[in-house]
């Protein structure tokens, strides 16, 4: 019977402590005192957010995200050719509005599909040249690691928590009843020694 008393007891305590660790995580949100010990208590998150947050962010830019990458993901080949159809149809609409009039049909023609092959030779490279000086304007300017840690830090702590919690539901529950079969094995073993002395 004691042997019994003691392992559901260790189980009881495994599995509170448990589930007591796992609501530290996050709470309390805000930092409370301890009146007679003098200590201050504030979930793991809560407490570290800041520096959480810097973390994120640098690993944002550093390891899974450039602004590099994202500009080469913006110009594919389809977009290149789409930004050189759109270069002629804008260069001959310029020309037949500024080449004056008295200026016979074919040279105009001719002019148009000499731009035009100028464009489809020196298109790509002009497009390359410019790509290249935005990405270099991009990257001194926009800062990746930035943006992410100032969203963190304005992200509601309660939604975090609401968030984690959802998608680690079936993670936690395991915790908690590993906790719970932990606390009724030494339980057990306590119980065993007991009775052995």
């Amino acid at each position: 019977m004691k042997l019994l008393i003691l392992a559901i007891v260790g189980a009881v305590i495994g599995w509170s402590t448990n589930i007591l660790a796992i609501k530290l995580i996050f709470r309390p949100l805000n930092s409370i005192r301890i009146p007679i010990i003098g200590i201050e208590v504030q979930g793991l998150i809560p407490k570290r957010k800041k520096e959480i947050a810097k973390s994120i962010g640098e690993i944002v830019e550093t390891e899974l995200i450039s602004i590099r990458e994202i500009i080469d993901k913006m110009v594919t080949k389809g977009n290149r050719e789409d930004l050189i159809s759109n270069l002629k149809i804008r260069v001959e609409s310029v020309l037949e509005k500024k080449l004056p009039v008295f200026i016979p049909s074919t040279f105009k023609d001719m002019i148009g599909e000499y731009v035009n092959e100028i464009i489809d030779k020196e298109g790509n490279k002009a497009i390359d040249e410019i790509i290249d000086k935005m990405t270099t304007r991009a990257v001194e300017n926009i800062k990746v690691a930035e943006m992410v840690e100032e969203k963190i830090n304005e992200f509601p702590l309660e939604k975090l928590e609401e968030i984690i919690l959802s998608i680690a539901k079936k993670e936690l529950k395991h915790i908690e009843v590993l906790g719970a079969v932990l606390g009724c094995a030494i339980g057990f073993v306590q119980g065993i020694i007991i009775n052995l002395i």
